[in-house]
């Protein structure tokens, strides 16, 4: 990746930066990026920075030299890691009691998704005032093109990217990276390059170079099992892949093998694609201690469920399938699912689709995980018809809307249903 070559500009001031030089003329920052192709791309990847730490941070400035770790109890896993945590060694999806041990000091934060969602969507909201194209990941990372906006912003695509940058930090009080490149492989790679407040670009002609040092797993989709199985064979680097026939790894990998051919020398020819819709809206918990008894597993169950309605109710979406996760002691997965006649948002059906499969399951076997999702999703529209047959399922459908109404104004706990109260209440919750 080229950084000292063409014109670029200070990321602290956005003032054009000369071709040399480690500091900008003009506020004296070191933050500049330089670039021959830099005001040609159009493609970016932008991620939030440790996204959930750093509102909790931003909302709490006692915390902003601490180590902060987002996450469950300690037989949860952390979700987000500050980047002081990070240095001890914390990574997301660690279990809860390795990263203490690894950072015993760190400040331990239960999740808000409410807030980190509503973060979300004013950062989504700025990022369509750029382009109509973006493509979200996640709640805190997209792809965008920005190819035909420069008379729209009076600026190339990266000078645009760079102000964004800025208005976020200084206005929504995170920081953001961003990656721009060629295509959507390249700019989500840049996009990690220099975290946090990071702005990396790779160029088409510089990608198959770049690539080459990097290990396999550098390159999408290409996990342990496949980068042990492709070391066996030989690969390595991505350079090992890029001195392959094409056709042999095809042959050998099938699809995949294809695919991980064009991308070891950057190609990559998928579009940003906008309002691409989720497969599924989930939820799971990892118990503090396993558990077995079918009245215990129950109202964390239902409390899943709530929060599964809440956010097919916030997308604006429904669901026609409810799968059930359930991971056993020894860290077996089983999945159940039941599809429903009907799409649903509603709570009280998601749980008693998951409730029934639950009763099949819960005999005797212990577990440390339960959760739920709903699949099949479709405009919320379709949800829950007046049943013409139980007109009690139509009345309890509007209470649960009615429900929904309290808890936007005053919180989630405002109304609990009696299953989940008399839970918390015996957990001391």
């Amino acid at each position: 990746m080229s950084d000292d070559a063409g014109s670029g500009f200070c990321r602290d001031c956005l003032s054009p930066a000369p071709p040399a030089g480690r500091r900008c003329p003009a506020c004296g920052g070191p933050r500049l990026v330089r670039h021959p192709d830099l005001h040609a791309l159009v493609i970016a990847h932008v991620d939030c920075d440790a996204f959930y730490a750093s509102i909790e941070k931003r909302d709490d400035p006692s915390l902003a030299t601490r180590p902060v770790i987002v996450g469950g109890g300690k037989r949860g896993v952390v979700s987000t890691a500050c980047y002081i945590a990070r240095i001890s060694g914390v990574r997301s999806a660690m279990p809860m009691f390795k990263a203490l041990e690894l950072c015993p000091d760190a400040v331990v934060i239960k999740p808000n998704m409410e807030k980190y969602a509503a973060v979300g969507r004013e950062i989504r909201r700025r990022m369509l005032e750029l382009t109509p194209l973006v493509e979200p990941l996640s709640i805190d990372e997209a792809f965008l093109d920005l190819s035909g906006t420069e008379k729209l912003h009076r600026a190339s695509p990266a000078l645009t990217l760079a102000r964004f940058a800025r208005a976020v930090e200084r206005e929504v009080g995170i920081t953001v990276s961003v990656g721009l490149a060629a295509n959507k492989f390249l700019a989500k790679i840049a996009s990690d390059l220099d975290k946090p407040r990071g702005f990396s670009v790779i160029g088409r002609s510089e990608a198959a170079a770049f690539l080459a040092p990097r290990p396999v797993t550098t390159i999408w989709g290409v996990g342990r099992a496949f980068s042990e199985r492709l070391a066996a064979d030989g690969y390595r680097t991505v350079g090992d892949l890029q001195q392959a026939d094409p056709a042999r790894l095809a042959g050998r990998y099938g699809a995949l093998g294809f695919r991980i051919a064009r991308l070891a020398h950057g190609e990559d020819g998928r579009s940003v694609v906008p309002n691409s819709r989720r497969k599924s809206v989930g939820s799971e918990v990892t118990f503090f201690t396993d558990l077995a008894d079918l009245k215990d597993l129950r109202p964390i169950l239902r409390e899943q469920a709530e929060r599964v309605s809440f956010g097919l109710k916030h997308e604006d979406i429904a669901g026609s399938t409810v799968t059930l996760k359930l991971k056993t002691a020894d860290f077996k997965l089983r999945t159940r699912a039941r599809r429903l006649n009907d799409p649903t948002q509603l709570a009280d059906r998601i749980f008693a689709a998951a409730d029934a499969l639950l009763a099949e399951e819960a005999h005797g076997q212990t577990y440390r995980l339960i959760g739920v999702s709903v699949a099949d999703l479709c405009d919320s529209r379709l949800a829950d018809p007046a049943d013409l047959v139980d007109p009690q399922a139509t009345r309890k459908a509007a209470a649960e809307r009615a429900m929904d109404k309290v808890r936007e104004k005053f919180g989630r706990r405002a109304l609990e249903t009696g299953l989940v109260f008399d839970d918390h209440r015996r957990r001391g919750k």
